[in-house]
């Protein structure tokens, strides 16, 4: 409810901005209304505190949206870019000087308005006075502006680590798949020649896909559920080539979600586990179900199998490599959801022996325009 509050009243500004806008004034205000009883405080006769109160929040209030909001709004004209908008060129520092002034000015204005009597007035009674007033305004405000630029660049820097955190990640998962196909592929040759030939062409197809999937994600920045569903059934049909009537596997998306963003190879590491450590080692044949839904504002993803299961000690632990470790897998999944920028996320796990795997994912369920 908040969030679209947010979005309506700020829907003239990006809609990158729109979150941290609306964070940094919940902080001005809140440091406004320190200040209102601060003064108050310090002389009650002289500063009411309904007039401390207009006073602090009109000139704050003034201050924050000339510097912030409309900041960003005239981005182009004062040179700045996403995702943060702040800038030090000269128009900047201008732009922020005069912002501090007229906000100062307006919410004086406003204030005297209220209070029924003139601040302007002070100077010619008590320039000293006035003029601490008015330095003290300002440098607060500076400070203001200056922590606000650095905390929106800290951020920055922070996304910026955890992308390459996570596509570091990524590097390591498309190998590791890659090699346990080729082991497979290998084992074919030598016993069923036919069966290598088909294997190797979905193979092909797989990496095609995925090459093409992968320079999409890299000029949009994402992926979607549909993409990853795709991928999934491709790499599904690619396994199916080798163990046959063994393994059958349903993907349930829903129309909904189709559209609805995820990270890349998110799914793809807890089917190759199910497949490995779960139907292989099985006699007889087994299933896989990957789904997609969603529980309250929660988007959740499960990767099941009817396969051999696993006892507790094999659920948590960390591999030491990229090797063939039944962690692997898991251990990827969880370290990514972890290093998501949106943070909310979690990974559960339910099995035991000879029931079979679940693997739930819930990450935050964004809004779809």
């Amino acid at each position: 409810m908040t969030r679209r509050l947010t979005d309506f009243l700020l829907r003239w500004l990006p809609a990158d901005a729109r979150q941290g806008v609306a964070q940094r004034a919940g902080i001005v205000w809140s440091v406004a209304l320190a200040i209102a009883v601060l003064q108050w405080l310090a002389n009650p006769t002289q500063h009411p505190v309904d007039r401390s109160l207009v006073y602090s929040y009109a000139i704050s209030t003034s201050i924050w949206f000339f510097s912030d909001p409309l900041r960003i709004r005239c981005h182009r004209l004062l040179r700045t870019c996403p995702p943060h908008y702040w800038g030090t060129s000269i128009q900047s520092a201008s732009y922020l000087l005069a912002s501090i002034v007229l906000g100062y000015a307006l919410g004086t204005v406003i204030g005297d308005l209220y209070a029924g009597r003139s601040t302007w007035e002070l100077m010619a009674l008590s320039p000293q006075r006035f003029w601490g007033f008015l330095l003290s305004s300002m440098a607060i405000s500076f400070a203001f502006i200056f922590y606000f630029s650095l905390r929106e660049k800290s951020r920055e820097l922070q996304r910026q680590a955890t992308e390459a955190r996570l596509k570091l990640l990524e590097s390591q998962l498309e190998p590791h798949m890659l090699f346990n196909t080729l082991a497979n592929l290998r084992a074919l040759i030598a016993t069923d020649p036919s069966r290598a030939i088909q294997m190797l062409d979905r193979l092909n197809d797989f990496l095609r896909a995925t090459l093409r999937a992968s320079r999409t994600d890299s000029h949009t920045g994402g992926q979607t559920l549909a993409d990853e569903f795709s991928r999934l059934q491709d790499y599904l049909e690619l396994m199916a080539v080798r163990m046959g009537p063994r393994l059958s596997y349903t993907l349930a998306l829903p129309e909904d979600l189709r559209r609805h963003p995820v990270p890349p190879l998110l799914l793809q590491p807890l089917v190759e586990n199910a497949i490995r450590h779960g139907l292989e080692p099985k006699v007889g044949s087994g299933t896989i179900k990957v789904t997609a839904s969603t529980q309250g504002s929660r988007l959740v993803l499960e990767v099941a199998d009817s396969g051999i299961g696993m006892a507790e000690d094999r659920i948590v632990p960390a591999p030491s490599s990229a090797g063939n470790s039944s962690g692997f897998g898991l251990a990827q999944v969880r370290e990514r959801v972890a290093g998501l920028p949106d943070g909310g996320g979690d990974v559960q796990v339910q099995s035991s022996p000879g029931t079979g795997t679940a693997v739930r994912v819930e990450l935050p369920l964004k809004r779809l325009a």
